[in-house]
């Protein structure tokens, strides 16, 4: 594949005028029916987002087509199932491995719509859902909602990582920048490779190991954040160069989200209805996490008394480590994604765990983009989560397992925090855009 994939990527160097569409093709491939477990799309979509990153493209225009690519993906292979029923067993490529739609077909029929979110971040699945969804004849409006919700963390999730390279490469950053870069990536590396592992292995202390790992690297941030001004420096001036309108409307709305006052109109709302359905344990377990996130930042912010960066027109007058929107925003959606993978396999839990980084990566990136956070002060206050949330797990589970939430609870739950989540942004957008304005 190395000799193939330099092809590719020097043609795309030679005429960078193609880029757009390659993007927009990858992603499509990548997300089709057969041609997706064919083709190694992930790779060459890391490949054509570091050229998109180099100046060919910028970080909006890389993300929508990448959006664009996959929904349509997704859209043709929904409506391949549709057209072809049990009849696309025949087809080539599925007649001689039939184990490619089984795995997909009995992920789909165990976990209905939910398998269409967290099977989008699953390699093996993510182009055969949407043909067995069409199989099964599910309505198409509801598929539609739930391809352009995963579609959309996809392209983030996928795309961002090459992106990011291609600009940090290009762009001249300060000297020191790529060790110490590289000893806080690969210290984060380390983390999530041993509790994968562990949890894959259904490891008896897990839940332990992870809350011991983000502690270490909690306590290195707080000892060695002055030695890694470089790295802060160099991403603050990495984002600061990619800044547009459009971007900055939608990480003022994302930051608006996580200020202190929503995330505890937030906690106090999961803690009640937790509370008035008689989850108790999960109650104590989320009310637990949310409160010693919120007092661990807090005091920890107000120990360390970091000034913020001199981006913003009007500075802010509070302290900047940890990053309370990360802290609060990690803290929630963790336990959201803790709760909902009780009493599933392990890739199923750690797949919620993806999909409940992503939103909590959102409103926490929002603030180095906005200049009111250093990286560190946000990488500190989503490990500082991480350790309060694994900590309360095991606490919670020493005597026995969290069991799982009925669908009534979660269907109380979810509605309630969405129609809180656009309350808020709504309310506040005009006002955030003049705050924030430079």
């Amino acid at each position: 594949m190395g000799p193939w994939l330099d092809s590719v990527t020097g043609w795309l160097t030679v005429n960078p005028q193609w880029l757009a569409m390659a993007v927009f093709v990858v992603a499509c491939v990548e997300c089709l029916a057969i041609a997706g477990l064919i083709v190694p799309g992930t790779v060459l979509l890391f490949a054509v987002a570091v050229l998109a990153g180099s100046g060919a493209l910028s970080l909006g225009e890389t993300l929508l087509l990448g959006f664009l690519g996959g929904v349509l993906g997704d859209i043709v292979s929904y409506f391949l199932g549709r057209h072809f029923h049990q009849n696309i067993r025949r087809l080539p490529g599925l007649r001689h491995h039939p184990e490619w739609i089984a795995g997909a077909e009995a992920y789909f029929q165990r976990y209905g719509i939910a398998s269409l979110l967290v099977g989008r971040f699953i390699g093996p699945l993510r182009p055969m859902l949407p043909m067995v969804a069409g199989m099964f004849d599910m309505p198409f409006p509801r598929f539609a909602a739930v391809s352009l919700l995963a579609a959309a963390g996809w392209s983030v999730a996928y795309l961002i990582p090459g992106w990011a390279t291609g600009a940090a490469i290009r762009l001249p950053l300060p000297e020191g920048f790529w060790p110490e870069a590289g000893i806080v990536a690969g210290s984060i590396a380390v983390m999530v490779g041993l509790s994968i592992t562990s949890s894959m292995g259904r490891h008896r202390k897990a839940t332990a190991l992870i809350t011991g790992m983000s502690f270490l690297i909690l306590v290195g941030l707080f000892i060695g954040y002055p030695h890694l001004t470089a790295l802060d420096q160099g991403v603050m001036t990495l984002v600061q160069e990619h800044r547009s309108q459009m971007l900055d409307e939608v990480a003022v709305t994302f930051t608006l989200i996580g200020e202190f006052r929503n995330m505890l109109v937030f906690s106090a709302l999961l803690t009640g209805l937790l509370l008035l359905t008689r989850q108790w344990r999960q109650a104590i377990f989320a009310g637990g996490t949310l409160l010693f996130t919120a007092l661990g930042n807090t005091f920890t912010k107000q120990f360390f008394a970091r000034v913020r960066p001199e981006v913003l027109s009007d500075p802010l007058t509070s302290y900047s480590m940890p990053s309370g929107h990360a802290s609060g925003s990690f803290a929630l959606f963790l336990t959201l994604a803790v709760l909902a993978g009780r009493d599933q396999p392990p890739r199923m839990r750690l797949t919620w765990l993806l999909l409940g980084c992503l939103p909590a990566l959102a409103i926490a990136l929002s603030r180095v983009y906005l200049g009111a956070h250093w990286p560190t002060d946000v990488l500190a206050g989503a490990m500082l989560a991480a350790c309060v949330c694994a900590a309360s797990l095991w606490l919670s589970q020493r005597q026995t397992p969290l069991n799982a939430m009925p669908p009534k609870v979660w269907w109380l739950i979810l509605p309630a925090l969405i129609v809180l989540f656009g309350f808020f942004a709504l309310r506040h957008l005009p006002h955030a855009m003049l705050r924030y304005a430079y």
